[in-house]
């Protein structure tokens, strides 16, 4: 078998198939290796500049064995390793084996600037963050990711909807009951944002009306604003400008989003003081839509309602495209900030429920099953990592792999002149001047499948694609 490793992280690794077969993954690099069918196993080793640091769970060996279920797999490593590793399958060789720097999933933001702009963040987030009952069709997320596991995890949006059962506020899903009390979420959020290992970090919370046949909107505003003044962070842990902060200006703090409010009545400077505040959200709008946030384009994609799992590579598609950087405007016009907000949920009844969208079923690489919009999503990530997604079209790259390899972002590289890894066979890629830039706030279901993988991938896009002067570094 024919894999292309690719070392992301900022170290030298060293990799064996055998005693006496030894070489180096240099940061940045990727290189072939061609591994024996009858024996998968790879043996990595940290280098020796960083020896004295290394724990000896740091030499070991992994087993690359083909996955039914998915297009690609985390492999399995110690709890106390600082990498974690990626292969990934596809149709034809070489397959790809993607190593990345182990990141703190609960305090990740705590290593950003803070002059950076939460729009040029790629943020984990959960769709129906609350939504624990009513499978089929109204669980969106597992029972055993409650919040405060979800924000260990690294999801910075969370997406709640209420509505007023006795005058309080309860979690609810269109019209089924998720029985967790509004206090009670924003208790957890109190206690997460002020832990000494999360202090730094932020959460866009995104709010909406599920009972508006019910309650009236300036009822149900009042009863929000009211439950925020009695909680335990009380207004003051509240971002409520209706603009895009910086990261520095709410560590420790939730930036609200409203996807109610009426004329904001009742709240200090009306629709202004209901923090980001979209002026038009079109139900299902399959090609996304658009609306702004004062000098922020805000580019948005909810299309939840497709007619069954058979448009799952559509939906990954059409969702993807809004990661990439959005085109440059014409000459007459002036470059504005954008920010993407993409949900890759998606439900109808009864071919479509919100489980077999985000996990797909079956053995999909045997023909058997369908792979869901998680994982699909998890390989495009690799792919752009690895180089075999255009940054611009978004569509995979050909090319011969013999004769010429890719680097990060899909530009051809010839291959470099190192003898000696020629010699065993390995090739090795000029190293990579840029990284691919994904940005945005995306919002999933069952954000934990597949293997608690997901959401780790969206993190590390934070660390790529920086250049100084750009973006607030």
């Amino acid at each position: 078998m024919r894999f292309k490793f690719l070392n992301l992280t900022d170290d030298d690794i060293l990799c064996s198939l055998s005693d006496s077969d030894l070489f180096t993954l240099s940061p940045g690099l990727s290189q072939l290796i061609d591994i024996p069918q009858h024996s998968p196993c790879v043996s990595l080793h940290s280098s020796a500049k960083v020896e004295s640091a290394i724990t000896k769970h740091e030499n070991f060996r992994i087993r690359l064995s083909l996955s039914l279920k998915s297009s690609w797999q985390a492999i399995k490593l110690p709890l106390d390793c600082r990498w974690r590793i990626y292969a990934t399958w596809s149709s034809s060789e070489p397959y790809q084996l993607t190593i990345l720097p182990k990141r703190n999933l609960a305090s990740y933001l705590s290593e950003m600037p803070d002059q950076l702009p939460l729009y040029s963040l790629l943020l984990p987030g959960t769709h129906d963050t609350m939504a624990f009952y009513g499978w089929p069709i109204s669980q969106c997320q597992s029972l055993d990711n409650p919040l405060h596991v979800q924000l260990q995890n690294g999801v910075r949006v969370i997406d709640i909807r209420l509505a007023n059962i006795e005058g309080r506020l309860i979690a609810y899903h269109g019209r089924y009951p998720e029985r967790t009390p509004f206090q009670s979420i924003l208790s957890t959020i109190y206690t997460f944002l002020t832990s000494p290992l999360s202090c730094k970090e932020t959460i866009i919370m995104s709010l909406k009306q599920e009972d508006y046949a019910t309650t009236p909107p300036p009822v149900f505003s009042r009863l929000v604003r009211e439950e925020f003044i009695q909680s335990p962070g009380g207004l003051g842990i509240l971002f409520l400008e209706n603009r895009i902060p910086k990261l520095g200006e709410v560590r420790g703090k939730v930036v609200f989003l409203s996807r109610f409010g009426g004329d904001g009545a009742g709240w200090e400077n009306g629709l202004e003081g209901l923090g980001i505040h979209p002026t038009t959200w079109p139900d299902s709008e399959k090609n996304g839509f658009t609306w702004e946030c004062k000098d922020v384009h805000v580019r948005t994609h909810d299309w939840y309602a497709i007619p069954s799992f058979l448009y799952i590579p559509e939906k990954v598609s059409l969702a993807t495209d809004f990661l990439l950087p959005p085109p440059p405007p014409p000459n007459d016009e002036v470059d504005r900030p954008t920010l993407s907000i993409i949900y890759t949920s998606a439900a109808s009844f009864p071919f479509a429920a919100p489980q077999t969208i985000a996990q797909g079923f079956g053995w999909p690489r045997w023909g058997l099953g369908v792979e869901g919009v998680n994982s699909r999503l998890g390989r495009w990530v690799l792919n752009v990592f690895g180089g075999s997604v255009d940054p611009v079209m978004n569509d995979e790259i050909d090319g011969d792999t013999d004769v010429r390899e890719k680097d990060c972002l899909g530009i051809c590289m010839t291959r470099d002149s190192t003898r000696s890894n020629y010699a065993r066979g390995y090739n090795t890629t000029a190293k990579t001047k840029t990284d691919p830039r994904l940005r945005g706030w995306v919002l999933v279901d069952f954000y934990d499948r597949p293997e608690q993988s997901l959401v780790d991938l969206l993190v590390e896009c934070n660390f790529r694609g920086r250049r100084k002067g750009e973006e607030g570094w």
